[in-house]
């Protein structure tokens, strides 16, 4: 018994040692645990990330919308199958999408230096492509969907896939803006001054973020000038149009010869200055845009027409505090390009243009019309192409939850005598148009709408959206006109005539 007693107490003095050991080990306190920290420098909504001296912003919206009379969310029913008007015609589209922002901003000896991205993800539904004959297919939007044949044969990540898109990732820092960003050619509104319609002519915009090096001076009292280099290739250039390769069916499509666009020189040089004041804000912008086209013909011995330098001005007007309302705003700008007509046409306007629509005098109607930077023949120089254009838009607040706002947009493009010659004798080569008939590929554009938006409660708004346009083409008469197989036309003669058309965008979203 003594003997079971001692061995015993022996382990359990054994035990306390070893317990007292590791009691002996462990820390005293507990390590602080660091909490996200309100970080008030830069306004609302932004925190310190934990163990650095960072501010985060995170933000975003989710967005769910149809367009009517349309196949494209971004425009009205201008070109291709949406333009032939007839049963390959869609009548709605459907979209679903998530923004999803992240604004980071450190202090540092050298001022602020701030990161920014804006990453999208989209579905979108109803893109319809094909002649009704077998080769069916509507777009899923889907990043694998090549191999489509019919409505049913979707991809393998068709009826989830949806696309991913950069509208912004920059950074900024002691004055520069490097990344892709919003042009500072664009007024503060880009292409929405009282809108949701995306395809308003009349002025520039790049919604979805240019690449770029800026520097922004601050002057204070709301006056800043910047100036800029800028990628021309993705937003600022449209065509530059050998007329040698005209083709009666690509005249229908809008398209004055083969696109011979050469490679990138450089890029467009911008400035800018603006005023922001309590009363709104005034800005003028100029870029200037080098037009580089390719060879005459296919190999480099045909020769090729010299480099040519064109430019756009803007000016932008904000005013605020009218009298009709508290909130309400008038936004107007005006543009004229000289070689570098996206600046006008801006990045989500169309720049081809092939509507169809009724006559008493012949098959059908057609108004065609396309927007080039500068147009070439073997052995010419480039004769650059010449535009105008306006719009605004002023917007009332009825209450706190009710807006409407009331827009309109114009464009004018002009090919000159050299320009139109050379296109005019194209189009006679081509034999499109019937004797008699008024060859001249000018033509303007002009846009009008109303949008009513109604936000029930605060970051929810549903709107509303209608917008009729009207193509101003010059032609006069006929065309015996090919047929053209993606729109299911006929060969016909088609008269020559203006065209109208109506889209409508209805949109509901919720900011966060």
């Amino acid at each position: 018994m003594k003997s079971i007693r001692g061995l015993l107490l022996g382990t359990g003095a054994v035990i306390f040692a070893a317990a007292g050991a590791q009691a002996a080990d462990l820390p005293l306190k507990a390590k602080a645990v660091e909490y996200v920290r309100v970080c008030s420098l830069y306004g609302a909504g932004f925190y310190y990330i934990p163990g650095t001296d960072t501010c985060i912003k995170l933000g975003g919206y989710i967005r769910a919308e149809t367009a009517l009379w349309t196949n494209s969310n971004y425009g009205g029913a201008y070109s291709g199958v949406a333009g032939a008007q007839n049963r390959l015609s869609n009548t709605y589209q459907m979209r679903s999408r998530e923004d999803f922002n992240v604004d980071t901003r450190t202090a540092t000896e050298y001022g602020v230096v701030r990161t920014y991205a804006d990453l999208v993800f989209t579905w979108t539904s109803g893109s319809y492509s094909g002649v009704g004959n077998g080769g069916t297919q509507y777009s899923t939007g889907a990043a694998n969907s090549a191999g489509l044949t019919s409505v049913n044969g979707l991809s393998n990540d068709g009826i989830s896939g949806g696309t991913l898109g950069v509208y912004y990732a920059f950074i900024q820092f002691a004055g520069f803006t490097m990344g892709k960003a919003v042009s500072s050619f664009d007024a503060p509104w880009t292409n929405y001054p009282g809108n949701n319609f995306d395809g308003l002519v009349g002025g520039s915009g790049n919604v979805n973020g240019v690449n770029q090096f800026t520097y922004t001076a601050d002057f204070g009292q709301g006056i800043t000038a910047a100036i800029s280099a800028e990628d021309q290739s993705q937003f600022f250039t449209t065509n530059i149009w050998n007329t040698s390769g005209i083709s009666a069916s690509g005249v229908l499509g809008g398209a004055y010869g083969a696109n011979a666009i050469g490679g990138t020189t450089s890029p467009d040089i911008i400035g800018m200055v603006r005023v922001d004041q309590a009363w709104g804000l005034f800005q003028a912008s100029f870029a200037a845009h080098d037009n580089h086209a390719a060879y005459y013909g296919a190999t480099e011995l045909t020769g090729h027409p010299e480099d040519k330098w064109g430019w756009a001005g803007q000016l932008a007007l904000s005013i605020k505090n009218i009298p009709t309302g508290p909130g309400d705003v008038i936004n107007i700008q005006g543009v004229y390009t000289d070689g570098a007509s996206r600046y006008n046409f801006q990045s989500l306007a169309n720049t081809s243009y092939s509507m169809y629509g009724g006559s008493g005098s012949a098959f059908q109607s057609i108004g065609f019309a396309g927007v080039a930077d500068a147009v070439f023949a073997p052995g010419t120089g480039l004769s650059t192409v010449k535009t105008w254009g306006m719009r605004g838009a002023y917007t009332h607040n009825w209450s706190p939850y009710w807006n409407t706002a009331v827009y309109g947009a114009y464009a004018a493009v002009n090919y000159g005598s050299t320009g139109s010659a050379l296109i005019c004798s194209g189009i006679a080569t081509a034999r499109l148009l019937t004797p008699g008939s008024t060859c001249n590929p000018d033509f303007n554009i002009g846009q009008i709408g109303v949008i009513t938006r109604w936000t029930p409660v605060k970051n929810l708004t549903f709107s509303a959206d209608v917008t009729y346009t009207h193509l101003d083409q010059k032609y006069d008469g006929f065309a015996n006109a090919p047929a053209v197989a993606s729109v299911a036309k006929p060969a016909a003669t088609y008269q020559l005539k203006d065209q109208d058309t109506v889209s409508a965008l209805f949109r509901a979203q919720r900011n966060w």
